[in-house]
């Protein structure tokens, strides 16, 4: 896991954050342009971190995985015109024009799998009764089910972003808000106030290396390295 997040740090940047869609919301039967061109306008993953929630509006770097949804090529839903997703042959390069919608001049990495993400027990049963075995959307409630949710479509990704900058910041902020020197275990285990000071000062220099600006100013290199 360490060398994939290398992979998409440069510029200083060694963190990334964790976003998922579990279960990634789809419709039975959705084809994967289809299923993309429903969240044009709201992304459908959710960042892991603890921090408050969050939206994304651009990223640096980013690989993005989805699982279990259907490859077969879309079809106009009541009319509506096709996307420009549905002009592309293969899964990956549907998500990957996705991607560079979403998040234009971000280096991106896509891959779809068909396979879903077994949910079988002991995997633990919070879903909503709004989706079918196989973890789709359903129209409305058909009550609760013995066999409960199977299988899920899942969406994962990792981001290099700004998002990392309030998160970074705000970590840093906790930490110099509390009296270490209160708390004498915390030196007796073996760390030094100036070794405990330097971790702060590079915590925030580290932040700052996510700042939109700072993406900005080091993005015909970073194109460069690509």
């Amino acid at each position: 896991m360490m060398h994939f997040a290398d992979s998409l740090t440069f510029s200083g940047r060694k963190a990334v954050a964790a976003w998922a869609a579990l279960p990634f919301p789809a419709f039975s039967g959705s084809s994967l342009p289809n299923a993309l061109s429903a969240h044009q306008q709201d992304l459908p993953w959710k960042l892991l971190s603890s921090w408050r929630e969050q939206k994304v509006s651009c990223c640096f770097a980013q690989s993005v995985v989805l699982r279990g949804i259907c490859k077969e090529k879309g079809t106009s839903c009541l009319g509506q015109p096709l996307s420009s997703l549905h002009s592309w042959e293969s899964p990956e390069q549907v998500l990957q024009q996705y991607l560079h919608t979403q998040f234009p001049g971000a280096f991106s990495t896509a891959h779809v799998l068909q396979q879903p993400c077994d949910t079988r027990p002991p995997f633990p049963q919070f879903f909503s009764p709004l989706l079918t075995s196989r973890g789709f959307l359903l129209d409305k409630a058909q009550g609760s089910s013995s066999a409960g949710v199977e299988s899920i479509p899942v969406l994962a990704a990792l981001q290099s972003s700004p998002v990392l900058h309030s998160l970074l910041s705000g970590l840093c902020q906790d930490l110099r808000a509390r009296s270490v020197r209160r708390c004498s275990s915390f030196f007796t285990a073996g760390v030094e106030q100036d070794d405990f000071q330097e971790a702060l000062e590079e915590l925030k220099a580290l932040s700052q290396c996510y700042e939109p600006a700072f993406g900005a100013e080091g993005s015909e290199d970073e194109a460069d390295s690509d």
